[in-house]
């Protein structure tokens, strides 16, 4: 099973819509199975509408908790608590669960043993079916960290499900930027598609996610989305990949009807247009490089 993971150095390129766009072109040949792994800001199934299968919690973390009862006020927990996440109310201590960043020195700290570190809810993962195949998705919920723990999770199930289902391709939408999420997203992965627009910001940004693959030796190719709002900006994106030998994908068309196949919840390429064929002709690309062992 193969692994291709699509990727953009910031938000706004069109990757999720391009990994939509990719799950419904290798679903007409191939067993395949689909993972979101922007935790933070899943919305693949905006377009894939999915059917929810089962749900699943994610803990991760602690907090810590007083116990009220065994509490003596003697103040040592908010002494060694550099986030300030106690308050005294009556001489006996509290914790705000928000400020509380689970490094357990109250705990260490208090004489009394009145304090616990108590797992956390940190989100919820999802295990549903699209007409393309299965869906892996996940909710972090807000203000909880280990989003890349959360990622690695939802891709190990979609894996396994790969397996049990003896999948050609496991398609994984990942998350925007360089951090531990998208490594996360990366990892394993036989190729990256990397989802770029003509801007300053967007060339800055896919030289940064360039730079992670090839930290991770992860081999990549590079699809140019509104390639004809900047031509200069294209040719520069261009001229970059020929340098670094990055294979182009293709230039993707500005196109309105794609926000209009957005509204509809549809792929672009259940429409017809310059992007869908564009798209037509990555996907060539793309299983051309994936069977060339990339």
């Amino acid at each position: 099973m193969k692994q291709l993971v699509v990727l953009s150095g910031k938000g706004g390129t069109g990757k999720t819509t391009v990994a939509a766009a990719l799950a419904h072109l290798a679903a007409a040949t191939q067993r395949l199975v689909i993972a979101d792994a922007d935790v933070d800001a899943a919305n693949l199934g905006l377009v894939l509408a999915p059917t929810l299968q089962a749900v699943h919690a994610f803990d991760s973390g602690e907090v810590a908790v007083v116990d009220p009862a065994a509490c003596t006020g003697c103040g040592e927990c908010a002494a060694v608590c550099r986030f300030e996440a106690f308050t005294s109310t009556g001489g006996i201590y509290t914790v705000d669960p928000l400020a509380c960043e689970g490094c357990a020195a109250c705990f260490y700290a208090c004489p009394a043993g009145a304090i616990r570190m108590v797992l956390q809810r940190a989100g919820e993962w999802y295990e549903a079916q699209t007409r393309f195949g299965p869906l892996y998705h996940a909710h972090l919920f807000a203000g909880q960290e280990n989003s890349g723990k959360l990622v690695t999770l939802v891709k190990q199930q979609a894996r396994l499900r790969g397996f049990d289902d003896e999948a050609d391709l496991l398609l994984v939408d990942g998350p925007p930027g360089i951090g531990c999420p998208a490594i996360a997203a990366l990892a394993g992965a036989d190729a990256a598609l990397i989802v770029t627009e003509p801007t300053v910001a967007g060339a800055h940004d896919m030289a940064r996610v360039v730079g992670l693959a090839e930290h991770f030796r992860v081999p990549t190719a590079v699809l140019i989305n509104k390639a004809d709002l900047n031509p200069a900006q294209t040719e520069a994106l261009t001229a970059f990949c020929i340098e670094r030998d990055i294979p182009l994908a293709g230039r993707i068309p500005f196109d309105p009807t794609v926000t209009e196949a957005m509204v509809r919840g549809q792929p672009i390429t259940e429409s017809g247009g310059p992007v869908t064929e564009a798209l037509h002709t990555a996907w060539a690309d793309l299983q051309a490089i994936l069977s060339a062992g990339l």
